[in-house]
């Protein structure tokens, strides 16, 4: 499955795919079509540039295009506040016009339109301010009626469990009322009912909505004939004997020859929330999703399946992942780990080659330096290497190689004193009331020579040991250990440190570069002159 310089695709090249496909941490997604063409949007929290939008022609094969929104509103992003900012979006095609919704769990829910998803969205607009209103999604009726249905987060709120209906303007900028609750998942045995998406179909209105919780759960769905109920209910989609735990959060979404498919994730701890492909059917005007045996009401995850037809074949492809600095734009992989500022970067195209500045450090822990470089892991196993340019390091600088989750650990270089020496910062951040702490240890290593370095940070799966038995399945707690090296020729590397990783708050590990100044003096420039993958180098 690891294809095309190491990089995961789902494409078997027969007309099959294999799940995940995506292995990615491309959190609750959701899809749209129009015409030919799928897109994806997915949540971003607290990275910026955030909410990608993902397109694709046959909806096994997938490229980031752009983002929705350059930063995440509000000043209080321009530090880290992980597992906040922008969660669960919605994506929807009306009159002309691209709509996302996305809510943030402690200022509101917000939209963002455009008519060019390759370019420029608008600014986003607050549809309700307050705590605690999350997975927003809009519909709209054929009498021209528009509606938002909506869930609730417990940490934010005092509660969970209950989906919100209300009559929003055409335009989707205005409430025009808080609505109602239509569905009480703790009197149905639907507990942590979450992620609602609206769907319209043989005069039943639809909801497409998770419950049991994310590593756990089980997929739902409500009907009737009424917008505001009451809801009848199903369990259309169980783990059963899969190993895909918790089968969560997605979109129905249709090809224009008539199949009906579903899209979700699955939770798979350190590496996050990743995306799999599940055909789909209808049996007495009711879903039924994956693989199922005739008059079972749930399916079951499938693995190996034949591709949507979509009216041909398309190229394999997978999401940017290396990035050799030769054009004038960061590759869509990237994003800061908070709001970016004027000054933290710029190509160099002549030399080719990133410059990141050395910013002034103020974070009490590197996780909360904003201006990380970050990209997600994009394949189970990998060995991500970078070169780096020492020539115009000051002292007070430090720059290398991060690794980012919740145990976490940075390989760099800091000058001192006109010496450059190997340093090692790791940890593991810990959350109360929704504020992430972490304290460092720092270790300074040994002096090198010359103005070349290169680091490398390997992931490899190891044989799990630990087993999740909270819900109604019992599963292997996917397990990987991850290192970090350099080498001063770019062949013989030295491991430095290496540990195990584990599951994060929402967000999956992610990796990338860094450059920061502490002190007084003059702050220098890290030049990175590339980051690929290729084959475990220790």
């Amino acid at each position: 499955m690891i294809r095309d310089n190491k990089i995961w695709n789902a494409d078997n090249g027969n007309g099959t795919y294999t799940n995940p496909i995506l292995y990615t941490d491309y959190s609750d997604p959701d899809v749209c079509r129009v015409g030919d063409d799928y897109f994806m949007v997915a949540s971003s929290f607290c990275n910026a540039p955030g909410l990608p939008v993902l397109h694709s022609k046959d909806l096994v094969n997938w490229k980031v295009i752009s983002y929705a929104i350059e930063k995440v509103p509000g000043e209080q992003f321009d530090k880290p506040r992980h597992g906040c900012g922008v969660w669960a979006p919605a994506i929807r095609y009306h009159e002309g016009e691209f709509i996302i919704f996305f809510p943030m769990p402690d200022e509101g829910i917000y939209v963002v339109k455009t008519k060019n998803p390759w370019g420029q969205w608008d600014e986003p607009t607050c549809l309700y301010a307050g705590k605690g209103w999350i997975d927003p999604c809009p519909f709209w009726d054929e009498d021209g009626k528009a509606y938002m249905v909506s869930a609730f987060a417990k940490s934010r709120i005092g509660f969970k469990s209950i989906l919100n209906l209300c009559e929003i303007t055409p335009d989707c900028l205005q409430m025009k009322d808080e609505g109602k609750y239509i569905f009480d998942g703790t009197k149905e045995n639907q507990e942590t009912i979450e992620g609602p998406k609206m769907y319209k179909r043989n005069g039943y209105y639809y909801i497409f909505a998770p419950a049991g919780g994310v590593k756990q759960g089980w997929q739902t769905v409500l009907r009737s004939k009424n917008i505001w109920g009451p809801y009848e209910y199903r369990d259309v989609m169980l783990q059963k004997d899969t190993e895909v735990n918790g089968p969560h959060q997605g979109a129905w979404v249709d090809t224009p020859s008539g199949e009906d498919w579903f899209i979700h994730f699955q939770d798979v701890y350190a590496a996050g929330r990743i995306i799999h492909l599940q055909p789909m059917r209808w049996v007495d005007d009711w879903p039924v999703i994956g693989e199922y045996e005739e008059g079972e009401q749930a399916g079951k995850p499938v693995t190996t399946w034949t591709k949507p037809n979509v009216g041909g074949s398309f190229e394999a492809v997978s999401p940017a992942a290396e990035d050799d600095f030769t054009t004038d734009t960061l590759g869509l992989q990237w994003q800061w780990n908070a709001n970016p500022k004027d000054g933290w970067y710029q190509l160099d195209t002549e030399k080719q080659v990133l410059v990141l500045h050395a910013v002034k450090r103020d974070a009490d822990s590197i996780t909360n330096v904003p201006n990380l470089l970050l990209q997600k892991w994009s394949m189970p196993e990998c060995c991500a290497v970078a070169k780096l340019d020492l020539s115009e390091l000051q002292d007070g600088d430090v720059a290398g190689m991060m690794s980012m989750g919740m145990t976490y650990a940075a390989l760099g270089v800091e000058k001192a004193e006109g010496k450059k020496r190997i340093c090692v910062i790791h940890g593991e951040q810990h959350f109360s009331n929704e504020r992430a702490t972490a304290i460092d240890t720092y270790d300074l290593m040994e002096e090198i020579k010359g103005n070349e370095v290169y680091f490398a940070n390997i992931v490899r799966r190891v044989p799990s040991t630990e087993y999740n038995s909270d819900g109604p399945y019992t599963f292997p707690i996917p397990a990987e250990e991850i290192s970090l090296a350099y080498s001063l020729d770019g062949v013989n590397y030295k491991e430095m440190i290496s540990y195990p990783s584990k599951a994060g708050r929402w967000v999956g590990v992610k990796h990338g570069l860094f450059s920061y100044h502490e002190g007084e003096g003059k702050a220098g420039n890290a030049r990175f002159e590339y980051f690929k993958y290729t084959e475990n180098v220790i």
